[in-house]
């Protein structure tokens, strides 16, 4: 809200925020908080009316199934937990830009709202059929996502490398054992 803008008239507060494309550098040259409406999906893909809705109940239903997995998920590990909470706020955060972010700012009706990504991290141009432009512009759901997905698999691989040490330790004792 702060790079969208807010007014609290009851305090007397209004905070006009950025226009979409405003930019101010932090890091110049590599990081800037850069005001862009997403109305598509990762990376600004328009997935076409049809396609967008669809996304959008999906992303409803993985959040409820991720709450309910920390709601009935009890004896899972902490770390799972922490990981699939990550994931869950961030599916969460961005869902609310998609449901109220149209209405609140008078531009769309509730459902029909854009994703309001603002961290613009300026790594590199990648030649690929023509140029991709290097500006990466998310926001901090996308962060949460990321770090989430990145936590599981990390967890996902360490277990499966126990258990193939588990494995390999037991088909050990039955070789030892003949």
């Amino acid at each position: 809200m702060f790079v969208k803008g807010f007014s609290l008239p009851w305090l007397n507060i209004n905070h006009n925020g950025f226009s979409p494309g405003d930019t101010t550098p932090l890091i110049n040259n590599f990081f800037h908080i850069t005001l862009v409406e997403n109305p598509g999906i990762a990376f600004g893909i328009i997935p076409g009316d049809v396609l967008k809705e669809l996304i959008l109940i999906l992303t409803i239903i993985i959040c409820l199934a991720l709450l309910g997995f920390l709601v009935f998920a009890k004896n899972a590990g902490t770390k799972v937990r922490f990981a699939v909470g990550l994931i869950l706020a961030g599916a969460g955060g961005n869902l609310f830009d998609r449901i109220f972010y149209g209405y609140i700012y008078n531009y769309a009706p509730l459902f029909q709202g854009h994703v309001v990504d603002f961290l613009d991290l300026k790594l590199f141009k990648i030649f690929l059929f023509g140029q991709i432009p290097g500006n990466y512009v998310f926001n901090f759901a996308d962060l949460s996502i990321t770090l989430g997905i990145i936590v599981l698999i990390s967890l996902i691989m360490k277990a499966k490398k126990e258990e193939l040490a588990l494995v390999r330790q037991f088909a050990k004792e039955r070789q030892d054992s003949y």
